[in-house]
């Protein structure tokens, strides 16, 4: 099981995670993006099921900060602080904002026409949407209950904004699946993915499917431990299978359309169709 029940564990994680010479929570700035290392807490389900208290991790953060000796692992130590913080903010919108749970919290974004393709919902769901990353970590949640946060947002980001379904179909998927699933946060950060949340990322700002994995990923680790028809695929097609040569796929053992889907979707067309969607939309707003 990885995360095994209780406080004791929790505390054990905590004090691993912030106590040391040099404690994983000073590489936590550089590193946690990266999908192919571990460089987290994995303290998440404890706090959401209250076998940690979120004042026991900020006291832990706060020691580590001034123990720290240097910038780069105060560094560290305050970001990791600071996502402890972006959680009780979610939790305080919804309180204060009940309307999130079904709503968009901006409302000049409330009348996106979203397609909801079904099968394409099924696609991403299943981790056979063709784009690797994203296939990688979903199929990670439907293994083991838990996505990386940078993975969380990216594969929300092209439920979104490249398969324009509607992001709450996201935000239950992931309340199902989630060991740490918490209402307020993962609303929060849906909501902020789509850019209609409060602080939201903005609309226009749309993932490359392939730039992620080269940037977060760039050997390919994260991606051949989770979709292993790629595994002999070579590093320089791994975040583009269908751009490998018919000899490149046989060598591989992975034929695009066959053994491995080519992408349900263009992204720089369906970037253009999200744009469009959301202008419409504040547009009708407006009206």
């Amino acid at each position: 099981m990885p995360f095994p029940p209780g406080e004791a564990e929790a505390q054990r994680r905590l004090q691993a995670f912030v106590d040391g010479d040099r404690p994983v929570i000073y590489r936590y700035a550089e590193a946690r993006d990266c999908l192919d290392l571990y460089v987290k807490s994995r303290l998440s389900p404890y706090l959401r099921f209250g076998m940690l208290s979120a004042r026991e991790a900020v006291v832990g953060a706060q020691s580590a900060i001034e123990a720290a000796p240097d910038d780069p692992a105060r560094q560290g130590a305050e970001t990791w602080l600071n996502e402890l913080i972006w959680r009780e903010f979610y939790i305080s919108i919804q309180y204060h904002f009940p309307e999130v749970e079904t709503e968009i919290f901006r409302t000049d974004l409330r009348y996106i026409a979203w397609e909801n393709n079904e099968a394409a919902y099924a696609a991403w769901c299943e981790g056979r949407t063709g784009y690797v990353v994203f296939d990688a970590a979903m199929r990670q949640l439907a293994h083991s209950g838990w996505m990386h946060n940078r993975a969380r947002m990216i594969v929300a980001s092209f439920l979104v904004k490249d398969l324009l379904v509607d992001w709450r179909w996201g935000e239950r998927t992931f309340m199902q699946h989630l060991v740490d699933g918490d209402p307020a946060a993962n609303n929060g950060g849906w909501q902020w993915t789509a850019g209609a949340g409060t602080d939201a990322a903005p609309y226009f700002r749309i993932f490359n499917p392939v730039r992620q994995g080269e940037k977060y990923d760039p050997d390919g680790a994260y991606v051949r431990r989770w979709v292993p028809e790629l595994e002999r695929v070579p590093t320089e097609y791994i975040h583009a299978p269908w751009e490998m040569p018919t000899h490149v796929q046989h060598a591989a053992g992975c034929a695009i359309g066959r053994d491995y889907p080519a992408p349900i979707v263009d992204h720089n067309w369906a970037r253009e169709r999200v744009l469009h969607a959301y202008a419409r939309a504040q547009q009708t707003a407006a009206e």
